[in-house]
């Protein structure tokens, strides 16, 4: 018979598993992560969880959607090895993350506002090691989106190095943003093409009121993981 979690009864792994919509090799795979804490085992050497472990479950698969799988687990096998302080550092990066997303969607707004074609790009520039470390991205990145014309950097004719200027540093920031948001390079080329040339703009304007939903769910669901997390370490005691 299946017990209720708030119990503090006894529960099997299919218990939990039913509960959540999983497998029972999904609660026992979680448990050797370290998502869950180790179960007990009866003298047949079956497991047996309690409410704490349904916390625990429950508070993972909350944090899951605002946080990613990966990082989602390394909170909780932080909270389980009662590290929780390296629990908090990771949530507080996660929503650094967010905010920069925003500032970027931010800019990248406010570049499409000021845009103006008949600018002539300002001297200078940057080269391209600078311009990946600012992204977080790699260099071969960086060359992969000029063989798809996504970026056009110029060279310099003494060195030959590729030169980023205002207008391809615009180009490559818009590009990750895109990509981030899960669209393809031939999906974000169209849309690059009509921020040079500063007209039909709809299919842009789109792309980021659906980037700036991904983001106002991304933060609702770590409001989730939050509470659930909250509960979690409640019933840790």
């Amino acid at each position: 018979m299946r017990q209720n979690p708030q119990s503090g009864e006894r529960l099997r792994p299919i218990d939990l598993a039913r509960g959540h919509g999983l497998s029972t090799q999904a609660v026992r795979n979680y448990e050797e992560a370290g998502i869950l804490p180790a179960a007990a085992r009866t003298p047949h050497g079956y497991r047996t969880y309690t409410s704490v472990h349904a916390g625990a479950l429950r508070a993972f698969l909350a944090l899951v959607p605002g946080h990613g799988h990966q990082t989602a687990t390394s909170i909780m096998r932080a909270v389980n090895q009662d590290a929780v302080e390296e629990a908090f550092r990771l949530i507080d990066e996660s929503h650094a993350r967010l905010l920069d997303d925003r500032r970027t969607l931010q800019a990248v707004e406010n570049a499409l506002r000021d845009l103006d074609p008949t600018t002539a790009p300002e001297p200078g520039g940057t080269f391209i090691g600078p311009l990946a470390d600012r992204l977080g991205i790699r260099p071969a990145t960086l060359r992969k989106w000029e063989r798809a014309e996504l970026v056009r950097p110029r060279r310099d004719p003494r060195t030959g190095y590729r030169v980023y200027d205002e207008k391809d540093v615009r180009d490559a920031r818009l590009t990750h943003q895109l990509r981030r948001g899960g669209y393809l390079l031939e999906q974000i080329a169209p849309l690059i093409a009509h921020v040079r040339a500063a007209g039909g703009l709809e299919p842009l304007e789109a792309a980021l009121r659906d980037w700036r939903g991904r983001l106002t769910a991304g933060g609702r669901a770590m409001l989730t993981g939050a509470a659930e997390l909250e509960a979690y370490l409640r019933r840790r005691g």
